[in-house]
């Protein structure tokens, strides 16, 4: 890869800390913050899933236009916006205003995430993309690993000071890709208004399922959805089975960002340029797998963090791992294919921590044993939609 590519690339990455920064801080402060409102439970769930929602629908949209106007100023938009919608949210004082900062931080962070990913497929080649899309992972990674430390670092003092200094950082990130980001897309190779896959609506995405990423789509919906029973509920459920508070959830969650921060930066590029995206994905789900089951079976404190080790390290080069073949075997442009893989996986963070806390409440077991057995449905699926379709690395070079 260039050096001018590299640079490009870490300027990207760094957008996305800026984005998934906001996401991290959100995370300690949310309760407390929307507490000081009378909100309850119910609403800090519906205000979890309102920004995964307005991604989901948002971000085919996003991407197909990118395609025609470039990708650029659709990254600024979406600084922009975010930048904007933290403010909103820290100056917050009604129940409805939070509701409203969260939508437009979900329609318009869609806005930077899908770009981000559309301008990796306009700079890498097939090889080098798994690992492009696997630097942006891993920036996302960073974001979400530092920031519930500095957000509740920052609110220690003011709920609301951790959302103005996320509007700070876009702001920084904006200015850097205006003044330092190129184009990736020329204008010979844009769409003249002749895609119209991904606007956002249901029956398209349900059309986009039949199209030559349609299982790739599934399966980005569906893995989510089922690492989701993971994620969603674990502080719950580590609360109920060890009565761990929140320094022990906290530490492993450190472990689990720190793993798939170094995974996804410097293993995702080596480990799909080796055996091929799709030989990872099913290695992936397989092991995340079994990472559920060996967590029903952990009860001490290095045995939670040695499933959940497996867990993290085999999860971290799932998503990178379906982007990049979803780009790779797209045949609209990479924007809307982009937009669509994000929107897909953007409904799958909607409907999955859903799904897990409700039969959380049934059984504190039910969310890992239908994780595991959704992932392996998963494997089962690819084994057959992804044999011989996919080259593998050996058949792509020659």
């Amino acid at each position: 890869m260039k050096t001018t590519q590299r640079k490009n690339l870490y300027l990207l990455a760094f957008t996305l800390v800026v984005v998934m920064l906001g996401f991290g801080m959100i995370i300690p402060i949310m309760p407390f913050f929307i507490d000081q409102l009378g909100a309850t439970g119910s609403d800090l769930g519906l205000l979890v899933a309102i920004a995964a929602l307005t991604e989901f629908t948002f971000g085919p949209l996003w991407g197909s236009l990118s395609d025609r106007t470039g990708r650029k100023p659709i990254l600024m938009i979406g600084m922009l916006g975010y930048g904007l919608s933290m403010l909103f949210f820290g100056l917050s004082t009604e129940l409805w205003m939070l509701y409203a900062s969260r939508a437009l931080s979900g329609v318009l962070s869609s806005a930077a995430l899908a770009t981000a990913m559309a301008y990796i497929g306009d700079s890498t080649s097939d090889q080098e993309r798994g690992g492009g899309m696997g630097l942006l992972g891993a920036a996302a990674g960073a974001g979400t690993i530092i920031g519930p430390g500095l957000g509740g670092l920052l609110g220690s003092g003011s709920y609301a000071l951790p959302f103005f200094v996320a509007a700070g950082m876009s702001l920084a990130a904006l200015l850097l890709v205006a003044l330092l980001l190129p184009e990736s897309l020329p204008p010979e190779k844009r769409s003249q208004g002749k895609s119209q896959t991904g606007l956002g609506s249901l029956r398209q995405l349900w059309q986009a399922l039949f199209s030559p990423i349609g299982f790739l789509l599934f399966l980005a919906f569906l893995a989510t959805f089922g690492t989701s029973n993971f994620e969603s509920v674990f502080g719950l459920y580590m609360l109920k089975k060890l009565d761990y508070g929140p320094e022990q959830v906290g530490a492993i969650l450190t472990v689990m960002g720190v793993i798939a921060l170094l995974g996804r930066g410097l293993l995702t590029g080596f480990v799909t340029c080796r055996w091929g995206e799709a030989r990872v994905i099913q290695a992936s789900l397989v092991c995340a797998a079994l990472g559920f089951v060996l967590l029903l079976l952990a009860n001490s404190f290095p045995a939670v963090l040695a499933t959940t080790g497996l867990y993290i390290s085999s999860t971290t080069f799932l998503r990178p791992s379906i982007h990049a073949l979803t780009s790779k075997r797209a045949t609209l442009g990479q924007g809307a294919a982009m937009g669509l893989s994000n929107s897909f996986v953007s409904l799958g963070r909607v409907v999955g921590p859903i799904y897990a806390g409700v039969i959380f409440d049934i059984n504190p077991s039910y969310p890992y044993i239908s994780g595991a057995v959704i992932l392996l449905v998963c494997f089962v699926i690819s084994l057959v939609w992804l044999r011989g379709k996919i080259p593998d690395p050996g058949e792509k070079r020659s």
